[in-house]
């Protein structure tokens, strides 16, 4: 998991994932490193790096207790596929999506992002790699509820407090019900993926992301 998004238990029933500061959620995969990797590795042991970081969406998806993210700002590119396995999603006006993989020349969140929004959504949405503000989020079910960030910690809070009140064998069984009956396993779908994207892999980090190392790092200029 990036290591700005934080973790926070609620009463051993719920998990409330939210980023640390106020400008992003998550700032998502470490293109440098991914850079010295392709560098560095071997394809075969690229592959296996690579199945090893993108189990971490699925553990979260395939968690017993619900999962719930906070979302205070921009998630683009792995912390939108972070978000997209998530269960339940609350979000401020800072918040925002993009899912950049095709514009990479990468594939990932096929399997996450049609349980979220549907398939007609989620296709437009994969295939454009556009921004999703805050509204349209909330209006295609990106975002499950839509607060000021003033009040972003209680709406979520509030929420998995709702949760946590509730009988935890229940509420586990329900989310392991939805699971089961979605015709492929979670783990079906993200074995899918994996399998495609060793077979046709994706591009690595020098072809993928030239302006980024080009900037160093640096915001791009207004």
């Amino acid at each position: 998991m990036d290591p700005c998004v934080l973790v926070e238990k609620v009463d051993g029933v719920g998990i409330v994932n939210t980023g640390a500061g106020t400008r992003a959620f998550s700032a998502g995969g470490d293109i440098h490193e991914q850079r010295e990797d392709d560098r560095r590795y071997a394809q075969a042991e690229l592959d296996t790096r690579n199945a090893v970081r993108s189990r971490g969406s699925y553990e979260i998806s395939a968690s017993p207790k619900p999962t719930i993210g906070m979302i205070n700002g921009l998630a683009y590119g792995g912390a939108a596929v972070l978000a997209s396995s998530l269960d339940m999603r609350v979000g401020c006006e800072h918040a925002s999506f993009r899912f950049l993989a095709a514009a990479y020349g990468r594939i990932n969140s096929t399997w996450t992002l049609p349980n979220q929004v549907g398939w007609p959504v989620a296709k437009e949405l994969l295939f454009s790699a556009r921004v999703v503000e805050a509204e349209e989020a909330q209006r295609i079910g990106l975002l499950n509820h839509l607060v000021p960030c003033a009040e972003l910690r209680s709406k979520t809070m509030w929420l998995a407090t709702m949760i946590a009140k509730n009988n935890r064998s229940s509420v586990m069984g329900v989310k392991a019900l939805l699971l089961e009956d979605m015709g492929r396993t979670l783990e079906e779908q993200w074995t899918n993926e994996r399998n495609y994207t060793t077979k046709v892999r994706g591009a690595k980090a020098e072809a993928a992301f030239p302006e980024f190392i080009a900037r160093r790092g640096r915001p791009p200029s207004s």
